[in-house]
C-alpha cells in the first residue's frame, strides 16, 4: 500500500509515523491530534454537497469547540450550529459574528441567559424553538422586533448509531413532536410570529436510508403547517467510517437525492427552498488522533486477557465506554516503525495477536475496546513495548469534547494541530492541576 511506505498512519491525510513521534516528543503524551488537510477537506466534500435552491452548512460546535478549530472551520466557509448558549458564548469569543450562528437548544434561557439570548438575536443569530414553552416565552420578543423564528420538529421517526444517539422518535424529548404541532402553529398565527426555517435531526451516525427517507416528511411537514418558511434544515447525523470495515454515507448521493426532492417540491407548490446541512462528525472524526503511550502490560490467567495499559483512557475517549463504539489502533515503536495499522493487519497471528487495550482510570469500564453491553472486546494488533506509542484514530469528534477529564484527578489532554504545511501548533495547551482545583473552596 502506498499509504504505508510514505508511513502515513492512515490512506487518508498528512500523519505519519514521524508526525507522531514529533508530536509525542513535543508536546507529551496523552494528546489529541488534529490533521488539517482533512478538515480542509472535509469541509470542501459538505460544502459541494449537491442542492436546489442553495445549501448552507453548519459545523455541529458540540463535535469540538476548540477555538483554533472553529476558527479554522469557519474560514473554510461553514456556519455554524450551536446546542447552548455556551457554546454560542465560545464562538463569540473565537471572534465569529452572530450572523453566522444558528442555536437549537434544551435551555430555557432567564436572566442574564435571556438578555445575552436576545442581544444575539438582534446581532444575526438564528434562533430554533424547541418546544412549546421556548416559543411562548420567545414570541413577544420576536413579534416586536419583527424577528423570524426557526422551528424544530420531532417527526416521530429517528436513527441512530446507538440508542442514546436517536434524537427523532417517541423517545427522544429533542424539538416538538408532531402531536403538538397544531397548538405551535396556533401559537404562531395568535402571536404573529413567522417561521421562516424548518428543522428535523433524526440521529448521529444513523442509517442513511432513514436521513434520506425523513426528506420527504420534513417537506410534507413545512409544506402542512409553515406557508412562510423559506429553509428546510435536514440537521446533521451522517455516518462516517472510522473503522476499515464501515460503510460512511455518501453526502452526494444524499444530495442528488435531496435536490430531486427539493425541485419535485418547487413543482407542486412554486416554492423554492434553501438546504442546510448540520455535519459534525463527517467534518472532524477522521482529522482526529490521541498519541498515548504503552505503560504497563498485565495478563489475567490462561481463560483470560492480554492487557496493554496505555497512559489514556475512558478520559480522554469516552465513547466506547458510552456507545460500545470502535476506534481504529495504531502502533508506533519509539524509533517510528509502525508495527500494526487497523488498516494492514496481514502480519498478525490470529492465535497470538488478540489484545485488550486499558487506561489508567479506576473503572472496570476502562477500556478501549468494549461492546454494546460494556464486555470487554480482544482486538488483534502488534505485541508492543513499553514505551511505545498506542495511537486511538477517529477521534476528533465527540472525544476532547466529551472528555470525561479530571476523573481521578486527572489533567486535560492537550490539543495539537498538524498544519498543511508540516508544522505542529499547539492550539490548547495541557491542563494544570492547580487548573483543576481553582474553583474549590476550602473549609476554614
Amino acid at each position: 500500500m502506498t499509504w504505508l511506505k510514505n508511513r502515513q498512519i492512515t490512506p487518508f491525510g498528512k500523519v505519519t509515523t514521524d508526525v507522531i513521534i514529533r508530536a509525542a516528543q513535543e508536546f507529551g503524551t496523552p494528546l489529541y491530534l488534529y490533521d488539517e488537510s482533512v478538515i480542509v477537506r472535509k469541509c470542501a466534500e459538505a460544502l459541494s454537497m449537491p442542492s436546489a435552491f442553495g445549501l448552507t452548512v453548519r459545523y455541529a460546535v458540540k463535535a469540538n469547540a476548540s477555538r483554533a478549530l472553529l476558527q479554522l472551520i469557519h474560514a473554510q466557509g461553514l456556519q455554524l450550529d450551536l446546542s447552548t448558549l455556551y457554546e454560542a458564548r465560545r464562538a463569540i469569543l473565537a471572534g465569529i459574528p452572530c450572523d453566522r450562528m444558528m442555536l437549537t437548544s434544551q435551555q430555557v434561557p432567564g436572566g442574564k441567559d435571556r438578555e445575552d439570548l436576545e442581544s444575539m438575536i438582534r446581532n444575526g443569530l438564528t434562533y430554533t424553538v424547541c418546544s412549546l414553552r421556548q416559543l411562548t416565552l420567545i414570541s413577544d420578543f420576536a413579534s416586536r422586533h419583527g424577528i423570524p423564528l426557526a422551528l424544530r420538529i420531532n417527526p416521530g421517526v429517528g436513527a441512530g448509531e446507538s440508542v442514546t444517539r436517536n434524537t427523532g422518535d417517541n423517545y427522544s424529548s429533542f424539538g416538538i413532536h408532531l402531536a403538538a404541532l397544531d397548538r405551535a402553529a396556533e401559537l404562531i398565527r395568535d402571536r404573529g410570529l413567522t417561521v421562516r426555517q424548518v428543522h428535523v435531526h433524526i440521529g448521529s451516525g444513523g442509517d442513511p436510508d432513514m436521513w434520506r427517507d425523513n426528506i420527504d416528511r420534513e417537506l410534507q411537514i413545512t409544506e402542512k403547517y409553515f406557508p412562510d418558511a423559506d429553509t428546510v434544515n435536514l440537521g446533521g447525523g451522517f455516518r462516517e467510517a472510522r473503522m476499515p470495515d464501515e460503510t460512511a454515507a455518501d453526502i452526494q448521493v444524499l444530495g442528488e437525492h435531496a435536490r430531486d426532492r427539493f425541485e419535485d417540491f418547487a413543482r407542486r407548490t412554486g416554492r423554492k427552498l434553501h438546504m442546510v446541512i448540520e455535519p459534525g462528525t463527517l467534518i472532524m472524526a477522521n482529522a482526529g488522533y490521541v498519541v498515548a503511550r504503552v505503560v504497563d502490560e498485565k495478563w489475567s490467567g490462561p481463560t483470560g486477557f492480554e492487557f496493554i495499559i496505555i497512559d489514556a483512557g475512558m478520559e480522554i475517549n469516552t465513547r466506547p465506554l458510552l456507545y460500545g463504539s470502535r476506534h481504529p489502533f495504531y502502533i508506533v515503536s519509539e524509533n517510528g516503525t509502525l508495527l500494526s495499522s487497523e488498516y494492514d493487519l496481514n502480519a498478525m497471528k490470529y492465535e497470538l495477536d488478540f489484545r485488550v487495550v486499558v487506561g489508567r482510570c479506576c473503572e472496570s469500564g476502562d477500556s478501549q475496546s468494549l461492546d454494546h453491553q460494556g464486555h470487554i472486546i480482544p482486538r488483534m494488533m502488534a505485541d508492543p513495548e513499553i514505551g511505545d506509542l498506542f495511537v486511538i484514530g477517529g477521534t476528533g469528534a465527540y472525544c476532547s469534547a466529551m472528555s470525561l477529564a479530571n476523573y481521578n484527578s486527572l489533567v486535560k489532554a492537550p490539543e495539537v494541530l498538524l498544519r498543511t504545511d508540516g508544522t505542529l501548533r499547539l492550539i490548547r495547551k495541557r491542563q494544570t492541576l492547580k487548573q483543576v482545583v481553582e474553583d474549590e473552596l476550602a473549609l476554614e
